[in-house]
């Protein structure tokens, strides 16, 4: 179990994991990886704590030179404050360098590129979202994603069997 640190007040200490877009390595080629900080309300971080999370709907949108993460569910706790309405579906300011930002607009306005959030995860006390630009793979890439699985899933098989 990990440790907490009295500065971070109850998010674990070191690099954890809060949630994860498995679908995204099975649905894109991840070209090139980012982490951006979150600007989130007191409420979302306390939901995050408690692991209240989904982002596989998520995307990342550029506006005004800026990026927005869209569709990531954050649902309130039971102890959120009465005196504030909660939106689940809130979109998030993701934060990066401007200069960052700039080389990933130039790539993301190239057709068949998008950014997706990969995960997000505690650094330092804080909550990072992971993203990716990506480019979406044809329906026979997929086909051959779960091709190579199945051959890896069966050759472990065997050679567990082997070692009996």
């Amino acid at each position: 179990m990990a440790t907490t640190d009295k500065k971070t007040k109850g998010a674990p200490a070191g690099n954890s994991r809060i949630a994860e877009h498995k679908k995204a390595l099975f649905n894109y080629h991840i070209e090139e990886r980012h982490e951006a900080g979150m600007v989130l309300q007191g409420w979302e971080v306390k939901a995050l704590r408690e692991g209240k999370v989904q982002i596989t709907d998520g995307y990342v949108l550029i506006r005004d030179g800026e990026l927005f993460l869209l569709g990531c569910q954050i649902n309130p706790i039971r102890t959120t404050s009465t005196h504030m309405s909660a939106d689940a579906a809130r979109t998030k300011k993701l934060l990066l360098h401007k200069e960052e930002i700039r080389r990933l607009v130039g790539k993301v306005e190239q057709k068949g590129h998008t950014l997706v959030p990969l995960n997000l995860h505690w650094k330092n006390g804080k909550v990072k979202c992971e993203i990716a630009l990506a480019k979406g793979k044809a329906e026979h890439d997929k086909r051959d994603t779960i091709k190579d699985r199945e051959g890896k899933r069966e050759v472990e098989r065997a050679m567990k069997n082997r070692n009996r």
